[in-house]
């Protein structure tokens, strides 16, 4: 074969044809031969394409899968040098448990791409790390001993400000022992499954309002990584991107657009309370 077909750029019905001596790959519309209205192409190069396609997929998952706790070590490394943890609500923790935790079970009853399966476990782990060292500062920082709060008590007014680690733990055992319990008994609900996973997203959606909040009533971001809140940003933006582009459940993008929305909000705090932010580093 000495010359190659100019290639075409559309076909009605694409048959595969190849020529194994002279290496040429033919994509076209006609099964006789010789092929009319064909594109060419080497077979090294489909090969190549192929291992270039799996190369950038695999690289999205794994981006997926830890990128999303990426943001959250500025914070943990700024908690840690200040042992301050007055900048940073613990409500975003409780967030991102109850979202990741609802989006593991929603897996159950409608399969999804592993790697957000597994981005879920590793933000929990993470976000367990993250309260276990805010509860730690927290002792430590107390002059004076008072009483402890602990799950077991059941006091509304102490949730989710507990003084010891157990209790963190002891709360979502029993959120997601309940959780599994109920998916476990209306699996074959589709309404049950699909309302699951829109909750998963959208409590993940409002992850940033904790923070909105705690910083509107302080009227100030002191203590609050904006590193954390840039990652936010970027990471949520390529987060609804890759669910768009891999046909992710439609809750997924539609909350991801909301996430987004708030990330700005947040971001714009840090520059309307730009000057009490300075007059504290004073």
């Amino acid at each position: 074969m000495q010359t190659v077909p100019t290639p075409v750029t559309s076909w009605e019905a694409v048959t595969v044809t190849a020529d194994r001596d002279a290496g040429w790959l033919a994509l076209g519309k006609h099964e006789y031969w010789p092929p009319q209205n064909t594109a060419w192409l080497k077979m090294s190069d489909v090969s190549l394409l192929d291992t270039l396609k799996w190369s950038v997929g695999g690289i999205s998952s794994l981006a997926m899968m830890f990128g999303g706790v990426v943001p959250y070590i500025p914070q943990y490394l700024e908690i840690r040098r200040t042992e301050n943890t007055e900048g940073f609500s613990l409500y975003v923790c409780l967030v991102l448990l109850v979202a990741n935790t609802l989006r593991i079970l929603f897996w159950f009853g409608h399969w999804f791409e592993l790697p957000l399966l597994f981005q879920s476990v590793i933000m929990n782990v993470a976000m367990m790390m993250l309260i276990s060292l805010c509860v730690s500062i927290r002792k430590r920082g107390q002059l004076i001993h008072s009483k402890e709060h602990v799950f077991t008590d059941f006091d509304y007014d102490y949730f989710w400000e507990w003084t010891d680690m157990q209790s963190y733990v002891e709360f979502m055992l029993t959120f997601s022992t309940m959780g599994c319990l109920l998916m476990y008994l209306f699996i074959d609900s589709a309404v049950f499954v699909e309302t699951a996973g829109f909750i998963s997203v959208l409590t993940e959606a409002l992850l940033a309002v904790p923070q909105f909040y705690k910083n509107f009533i302080t009227k100030s971001t002191f203590g609050m990584s904006r590193q954390m809140v840039l990652m936010w940003l970027v990471g949520d933006t390529f987060k609804t991107v890759y669910f768009w582009v891999r046909s992710s459940p439609l809750q997924f993008f539609v909350c991801g657009c909301l996430q987004i929305a708030i990330d700005i909000l947040v971001l714009g705090q840090c520059f309307i309370y730009r000057k009490k932010n300075s007059h504290l580093i004073n």
